[in-house]
């Protein structure tokens, strides 16, 4: 079964090079200035300090050694100054988190409690317009997209992130009543198209209440919802998708410990909320990616989509520098290492488990091949990436870039 994944995915659990890269830039000007200061440069900066100051400093009897080391003080008081109101801001900006989640309940209970307000996404509301008219009667009572929470299970309408949208009337209001293999073997069905994906999406929607305890259906719940994430363009829908998918995921690893996918769509959904998170989450979400994906291999042994996913997280962590990995194992915890011959046999599995997978595999086989100077394989693999159709917005991408690495190879 071929599946699809975009630059979202890995740039949000490949570590986070380029957050990494911000961090040392911090590192070196902020928590270590008396090893990495550049005296020059801050001596420049005369503005930042008191004129008068600077022309005592002139006519200062003790010399210059004594002006040169008060100068010093005053560079590490200011720095010292600075760290303290990062803190402060830090602390402020934890209280605001802690306070957002409970303002519209504070907001509702000023009004009296008379309010209800529903947010809804617009990927929902195709399948909105079909149940509109049946709804309507139990709106007055209870919203029908309100959260639900079972043990850390949030079903599929929970939304508190999204802009409200109007809901059109519906013509038709049929839900067909499905057993459970028939259910799944149409969602999967569906999904193979990538204009299917929402259709697929609603279906699970429109059973979770039936079948919200079955593993297989969890999974492939958890599974849409990453689907609804790649979809979207919209930065909040992405998020409340990535968050509810995540916590489903959560739900199916806990239930099903020995069950692939159930491991293969977590580690997924991690990498895409740790978009939405700082460093230091994207570091531990890296190290969650990692280790649930490895758990996927381990109980689907053929499922090449596994390997595709493993070389990706390979490829970009072997491109990390040394004092890139050094800076951030020092601050946050070890770094996984790996190297592009790693890299190399991941996207080589893929190929022998399924020749012709996908073009960003044949490009990815590429650019190992350049990083280690096979310039004949690398050809090889850029011409096989041609001759794969486009049918996803990946392969679009992939095209781009393997035409980017011909030019490069012919050149």
């Amino acid at each position: 079964m071929l599946h699809s994944t975009n630059k979202g995915l890995i740039l949000g659990i490949m570590v986070g090079t380029t957050g990494i890269s911000l961090l040392l830039l911090w590192y070196h000007k902020v928590r270590r200035p008396r090893t990495t200061m550049n005296l020059p440069k801050f001596l420049s900066l005369g503005n930042t300090f008191d004129s008068v100051t600077l022309q005592d400093e002139t006519h200062d009897s003790q010399g210059p050694t004594a002006i040169f080391q008060r100068r010093q003080l005053q560079i590490l008081e200011k720095l010292n100054e600075l760290l303290i109101n990062m803190e402060e801001l830090k602390e402020e900006i934890r209280v605001l988190k802690e306070a957002v989640p409970k303002l519209e309940e504070y907001i509702q209970g000023e009004l009296g409690g008379k309010i209800t307000v529903h947010k809804i996404s617009p990927q929902h509301r195709a399948r909105k317009r079909r149940l509109a008219p049946v709804q309507s009667s139990a709106t007055s009572n209870n919203s029908s997209e309100e959260a639900e929470s079972e043990g850390g299970y949030i079903t599929a309408n929970t939304d508190t992130e999204e802009q409200s949208f109007p809901v059109t009337k519906a013509l038709n209001t049929h839900v067909e009543d499905l057993n459970l293999d028939v259910l799944l073997q149409k969602a999967d069905r569906l999904r193979l198209e990538e204009s299917s994906k929402m259709e697929s999406f609603e279906l699970l929607c429109d059973h979770k209440d039936k079948y919200r305890d079955e593993i297989e259906f969890i999974w492939r719940f958890a599974r849409a919802y990453g689907d609804m994430y790649e979809l979207s363009t919209n930065t909040q829908e992405k998020k409340h998708y990535a968050n509810i998918g995540k916590t489903l995921g959560e739900k199916a690893i806990t239930r099903a410990p020995m069950n692939g996918h159930c491991h293969l769509w977590y580690a997924i959904l991690c990498g895409y909320v740790s978009e939405f998170e700082g460093l230091q989450n994207k570091i531990n979400y890296g190290h969650r990616f990692k280790e649930h994906l490895d758990k996927a291999i381990q109980f689907l042994p053929e499922e090449p989509f596994l390997y595709y996913l493993k070389g990706r997280y390979c490829y970009t962590v072997s491109k990390l520098s040394w004092i890139e990995k050094k800076m951030a194992a020092t601050l946050f915890g070890k770094i996984p290492s790996s190297t592009v011959e790693e890299a190399l046999q991941n996207f080589l599995k893929v190929e022998e488990l399924h020749p012709g997978f996908s073009k960003s595999n044949y490009m990815f086989l590429a650019k190992c091949y350049i990083d280690l100077e096979q310039t004949n394989d690398a050809v090889k693999f850029c011409d096989l990436a041609v001759l794969l159709p486009c049918v996803s917005r990946e392969d679009r991408e992939a095209q781009k870039e393997v035409k980017k690495i011909s030019t490069f190879l012919k050149s």
